[in-house]
């Protein structure tokens, strides 16, 4: 069955939504999102191979080895990054995935506070902005 009011369009990649502003909203989730993965993925090179680059505080709650911190940011933003082009590319699982993926990417940004924060603060904003135009409402239908 169709809906009676709005129609969408079929492609090889899937559903895609007549409205210009959803399209538009998921392609900015694309584009952040392939570029606060590229920064996370150069984030954690930089605290596996220099330690030294940051700043570490004493008796921080999150006490966590830089090394290790480095490796979280390094595997996280491989995946952000990849959710990223599949978005590109019409992927459906995508979506769906760059919450998630977003939402661990601002709770790993929100405990790299003390060693970097303004860039911890960017890149949690950023996410926010991802999670909600990737949840914004689209007027999307799948036409028989």
């Amino acid at each position: 069955m169709a809906s009676s009011n709005v129609t969408g369009t079929h492609h090889r990649a899937g559903w895609e939504a007549e409205s210009a502003w959803a399209t538009g909203w998921t392609a900015a989730a694309a584009a952040l999102m392939t570029f606060g993965g590229i920064m996370a993925i150069f984030q954690g090179i930089a605290a596996i191979a220099q330690d030294d680059f940051f700043v570490t505080t004493a008796d921080f709650t999150y006490e966590f080895s830089l090394t290790g911190w480095g490796w979280v940011h390094l595997i996280l933003g491989a995946l952000v990054t990849a959710a990223g082009l599949a978005l590109f590319r019409g992927a459906t699982w995508a979506r769906a995935a760059g919450v998630a993926l977003a939402g661990l990417s601002m709770i790993a940004n929100f405990v790299w506070l003390p060693y970097y924060p303004v860039w911890s603060i960017a890149l949690i904003v950023i996410d926010g902005f991802i999670i909600w135009a990737l949840c914004a409402p689209r007027r999307e239908t799948s036409r028989t």
